[in-house]
């Protein structure tokens, strides 16, 4: 029989924790002194603190390590589970990793550093929807505006906060002949016309987002650098590319001004 003291120098313990332990319940001692008060465990409980190690190493709460040992059964779930959280956990220090790396490149000589994308879910929707193939992004100040009047002519209510977005079917930066879908939110469906249709678009799940400002002609550099910044870090593109709308000419005069957010669904190792 060993008092504390050598009780923890025999496991590597300190005696602090095997106190804490017996607080919880997690292991008692054999005997406590009932005039000294000093606590006495024997060689027959060493196999139950290597399994409390074991178990404390693999990053177990010492409240699961007692259920565990207590009822004896339910380990291999336990362990099962922890084992997800840390493939989970690795998966995203390794995603986490390969942008640090990304992001230092860019730092020593990028000239794109004022993007600086990041990974977001985008909302399920019910959008006014107008699919077109316009020859040139300067169209949608042509086909914009007779969109708004066909919804206000179907009563269309649109949804706050405001979402309206352009979906490229191309699935790449185009200048010319461009096949895309204008979309505004709405609270609710509407009757259809031949300009205007009203759908549900599902959730995505992930999408990688940069904001650009300036003009829409300029949007080449957004799409060049979102692209390339998919490919170093190990995503694949599962969709379509949008683009949200947040500033642009019918509330900022100078084009320079104008904020549009890039969206573009991916799907990779830490999903």
């Amino acid at each position: 029989m060993y008092q504390i003291g050598m009780f923890s120098k025999i496991n590597r313990i300190t005696t602090k924790t095997l106190r804490h332990w017996d607080e919880l319940d997690l292991l008692k001692p054999d005997r406590v002194d009932d005039y000294t008060g000093y606590r006495y465990y024997t060689t027959s409980q060493l196999p139950r603190v290597h399994r409390i190690l074991t178990l404390k190493q693999m990053g177990l709460p010492l409240n699961e390590i007692k259920e565990m040992i207590d009822k004896n059964e339910g380990i291999d779930l336990y362990l099962r589970l922890r084992e997800l959280e840390l493939e989970v956990e690795l998966t995203r220090t390794k995603q986490q990793m390969t942008q640090i790396k990304s992001y230092r490149k860019r730092i020593k000589g990028d000239s794109l550093m004022n993007y600086d994308p990041i990974i977001k879910s985008l909302p399920g929707v019910i959008v006014a929807s107008m699919r077109v193939v316009i020859p040139e992004y300067e169209t949608y100040f042509d086909i914009v505006p007779k969109m708004g009047e066909e919804m206000g002519r179907q009563k269309a209510v649109c949804a706050l906060p405001a979402y309206c977005f352009t979906i490229y079917h191309d699935g790449e930066y185009k200048e010319k002949d461009i096949d895309v879908e204008v979309c505004e939110s709405v609270v609710d469906f509407c009757e259809d016309s031949d300009m205007v249709k009203y759908k549900r678009i599902p959730p995505v799940k992930q999408a990688v987002c940069i904001l650009h400002k300036g003009p829409y002609s300029t949007l080449r550099e957004a799409y060049s650098f979102a692209f390339t910044w998919i490919r170093e870090n190990k995503w694949e593109t599962v969709g379509n590319p949008r683009e949200s709308y947040i500033d642009g000419i019918w509330n900022k005069d100078d084009e320079s001004e104008w904020l549009t957010e890039l969206q573009i669904p991916v799907e990779g190792s830490c999903c």
